[in-house]
């Protein structure tokens, strides 16, 4: 397991762990796609390089643009 998945750093980044899962699998089916790494995927699997993007805050939830601002608290 990724040690990082472990903290609560990279949960708290992103917002939650349903935010989470949802980014991890987004970003994990562009780079199947076809889509390049936004760092270097190296000796990595997808999934590590899929967490290292995040908390390298290269990639984020863009809670606007995702129509999920309807759904947080206030």
């Amino acid at each position: 397991m990724i040690e990082a998945l472990k903290s609560d750093e990279i949960i708290n980044k992103v917002g939650g762990r349903f935010k989470l899962a949802s980014l991890i699998q987004k970003r994990w089916v562009e780079l199947m796609q076809g889509a390049r790494p936004l760092i270097d995927p190296a000796g990595k699997t997808m999934m590590e390089v899929v967490v290292e993007e995040i908390l390298q805050d290269k990639i984020s939830i863009n809670i606007e643009a995702s129509g999920l601002a309807q759904y947080q608290s206030k």
